[in-house]
């Protein structure tokens, strides 16, 4: 929920609105990795190629930033004494998983079914996470507005996506959105602690960059073994800048969750993909179908879910669980 106090309210929703606008610029990188996975026939590769041009970008920046090189000293400190667990340093695996997810489930279940799926369990898990308090972040009460937005933002996605529903595969399937979902929230929770410890966005972004790229190429590598590594690499430059949006999500998601709460974010960048989704099907659609009235149903349904989760600060919450 929003804070009570009026200049942290402004702040907060500043923050929500920025969780927007990277939601909408996810929207983006996944039409550019969509297609750059299409062109080099391998959705593995496509990610970790995305995933190092990151982490190429922020290795070129951080050394020049003071707060990040002090982030990475405060870092060494930290983990060495134990004072942070080394698994807090693992966010870039959660979101390598969900990329590798998608190449494996999202064609053979579809797009709205595989991110209904994932937007489903990712909301859950911020919840949950909100709930409990994870290293620095607050804990925050689960009210019924805030039960009430995750609704219906959930129903707000699977109604965008009734359209293009199918299963091409086993049911079970299902279980990978589902886990990639709930590790997405997770991700968000724990670079924000990185974050808050090191005092350094940079530092939390990177540390996922470089976990995530290992993670990829792992994967990338083992798939050559199995399927080749006969590529033909696009020259479109377009193609690439998949990870420059990714180095600015990340980083807005490590500034932002210590502020809006991991739940509150997720509804933002939700509301902030499904209006940058429509806004290419307008501008850049890739067939001459037009827009889909579920998808501008869809669209406004999330801003509404947005809204009913900030109006949980404006008077004392009705919890449905205690602390």
């Amino acid at each position: 929920m929003l804070p009570t106090n009026p200049q942290k309210r402004h702040r907060a929703v500043a923050g929500i609105f920025a969780a927007v606008v990277a939601g909408a610029l996810t929207a983006t990188q996944s039409r550019i990795n969509g297609q750059l996975a299409v062109e080099l026939q391998d959705s593995t590769l496509a990610a970790f190629i995305s995933f190092s041009l990151g982490l190429v970008i922020l290795t070129l920046i951080v050394p020049f930033v003071p707060s990040a090189r002090a982030g990475f000293r405060t870092l060494r400190t930290q983990v060495v004494s134990k004072k942070l667990p080394w698994w807090y340093l693992s966010g870039g695996a959660f979101g390598a998983f969900f990329v590798l997810s998608q190449g494996l489930a999202a064609t053979a279940l579809g797009v709205a079914l595989f991110t209904v799926a994932a937007v489903a369990s990712q909301t859950i898990s911020s919840a949950i996470i909100d709930r409990v308090g994870i290293g620095s972040l607050p804990k925050r009460p689960v009210t019924i507005l805030r039960v009430s937005a995750s609704v219906l933002a959930i129903g707000a996605v699977l109604y965008s996506g009734l359209s293009d529903f199918h299963l091409d595969g086993p049911f079970l399937l299902v279980l990978l959105p589902l886990s990639a979902g709930f590790g997405i929230g997770w991700q968000q929770a724990i670079n924000g602690h990185v974050r808050h410890v090191t005092r350094s966005p940079l530092t939390a972004t990177y540390v996922n960059f470089v976990v995530g790229t290992t993670a990829l190429a792992v994967a990338a590598i083992s798939y050559g073994f199995v399927g080749g590594w006969q590529h033909q690499f696009p020259t479109d430059p377009i193609l690439y800048v998949g990870g420059a949006i990714g180095v600015i999500f990340i980083l807005v998601a490590a500034i932002l969750v210590p502020i809006t709460g991991v739940l509150f974010f997720a509804l933002g960048t939700i509301a902030g993909q499904l209006l940058g989704a429509l806004a290419l099907e307008v501008f850049l659609p890739l067939d001459n179908e037009g827009v889909a009235p579920t998808t501008v149903i869809g669209v406004v349904l999330t801003l509404v879910a947005v809204v009913i989760a900030s109006l949980s600060g404006k008077r004392p919450p009705k919890t449905l669980l205690s602390n």
